[in-house]
């Protein structure tokens, strides 16, 4: 059924906009075929992508489609430099924004099951000079609350301050002057300060920094060659794509960033599309040395409901329940569920999905900061669950 769609779609094509042909790319997308005619979809759907990215002048991008084991496709688009010659490839790396979460919480749990430190255990065990408003309130914070975004404080509690350069050590005494809008555990709200004290919590419990215990754990074992940690690393590749942001004058190169990579386990990673791949494949169930069922199991066991993602109108149609486990959100739809996260930092975009019922997931990396994949992910996880008709976008941001 599947194959039949993708080639039918694909017989009736026709010259589009950038959105219909958005929605042809995702239909196409969703409808790969994992075992048969696999190359000629694979090849269908990077001309559509090639296309999409035409239409909407992205500078550089990657794609890659993952169905089990097996890549089924992918692609590169563009440049790393507008003006520039250098093409994206598939080993060139961008920045992973806040898909780093998923990293940074599957690491924690790796360690978290070899009893290294417990989900309940209290985070001013390990990082003592956090204090809230109330300190009776700051002892109920647990090391699963951070991962989860269910601290209970305003969402983006103190962001400007990672905006402005400022370290965490900086940062970290501003909580005493603020407390949770509810008890820990008790509802959501988008972090990333606290989040990344989750390095503290690692280096603490085991001896080893975060940066450390990332690439023994998940990079090397996962071959993820490209991958790394931190902006040093970033502009130490040789083959890395460079930011872009909107002007009136269309996209434009502009400096790297640091802010962010100062929260690391929140927005730190950087990898190329050939590393999302082990990524998808890992997560998926592939390499159970790496992260064990049981691993995969508690990163993908919802902590806290998020139920203003079920109020966009894009989403009320398909969506029965939206949560959020350990650095993945979860999103119910029929009898599937979609593991997603995305990333927005400036000037890049990322977004990694799988269905955790089919086993087919699709990992997206751009150089700029374009709204094309936010309708792309929303396609996708909306026809990979074959939930009826495809939505148009997808709620901005992460």
């Amino acid at each position: 059924m599947k194959s039949l769609l993708f080639l039918n779609l694909f017989a009736r094509w026709r010259p589009c906009s950038a959105l219909r042909c958005t929605l042809v790319l995702l239909v196409c997308a969703a409808a790969l075929p994992a075992r048969a005619d696999v190359e000629a979809s694979a090849e269908a759907f990077d001309r559509y992508f090639h296309r999409l990215m035409v239409e909407a002048d992205i500078p550089g991008g990657a794609y890659v489609i993952v169905d089990g084991d097996q890549v089924v496709g992918m692609g590169t688009y563009g440049v790393r430099i507008k003006g520039k010659r250098d093409q994206v490839d598939s080993h060139t790396v961008f920045r992973l924004a806040s898909v780093s979460k998923t990293f940074a919480a599957s690491t924690a749990a790796v360690l978290e099951h070899e009893e290294e430190f417990g989900w309940g255990d209290q985070v001013v065990s390990y990082v003592p000079q956090l204090s809230f408003k109330t300190p009776g309130l700051s002892r109920q914070l647990q090391i699963q609350h951070l991962l989860s975004h269910s601290s209970g404080l305003t969402p983006n509690a103190y962001d400007n301050y990672l905006e402005d350069n400022k370290p965490l050590s900086k940062i970290l005494p501003k909580f005493a002057n603020i407390d949770p809008r509810c008890t820990p555990g008790k509802c959501y709200g988008y972090q990333n300060v606290l989040f990344s004290l989750i390095e503290d919590v690692i280096e603490e419990a085991t001896g080893v920094t975060y940066k450390r215990q990332l690439k023994d754990r998940i990079f090397a074992p996962l071959e993820m060659e490209d991958a790394s940690l931190g902006w040093e690393s970033y502009m130490a590749s040789n083959n890395r794509a460079a930011p872009h942001i909107q002007t009136g004058r269309g996209w434009a190169a502009v400096e790297v960033e640091e802010e962010y990579y100062l929260a690391a386990p929140a927005a730190g990673v950087n990898a190329s599309i050939a590393d999302m791949a082990q990524w998808l494949k890992a997560q998926m169930g592939y390499f159970p040395k790496v992260l064990s069922p049981e691993v995969i199991a508690d990163i993908t066991t919802e902590r806290v409901e998020t139920r203003r993602h079920m109020r966009h109108r894009i989403w009320r149609d398909y969506l029965s329940h939206a949560g959020y486990g350990l650095g993945w959100r979860l999103y119910t739809m029929g009898d599937d569920r979609i593991i997603y996260h995305g990333g927005w930092v400036a000037g890049f975009r990322a977004a990694v999905a799988y269905s955790e019922k089919q086993k087919i997931g699709i990992a997206i990396l751009l150089n700029a900061e374009s709204r094309v994949i936010a309708d792309l992910t929303a396609n996708f996880v909306v026809d990979i669950t074959g939930n009826g008709e495809l939505a148009t976008a997808m709620a901005g941001g992460e």
